[in-house]
């Protein structure tokens, strides 16, 4: 399992100093609900809006 998770969505709840990923855990999903191909057919679901 990967030790360190690096991210560049700094309007991210999960967004820490260093563009290091402080969530416990990340869930990527597929876009289209099949098999993808490359990254760009993925979305982090991860994702939380920051609320400042």
């Amino acid at each position: 399992m990967a030790q360190e998770v690096l991210c560049e969505v700094n309007n991210c709840t999960y967004w820490g100093s260093g563009n290091k990923c402080t969530a416990e855990a990340i869930y990527v999903v597929s876009k289209n609900g099949e098999q993808a191909s490359n990254s760009e057919e993925t979305d982090c679901q991860t994702f939380s809006p920051s609320e400042h």
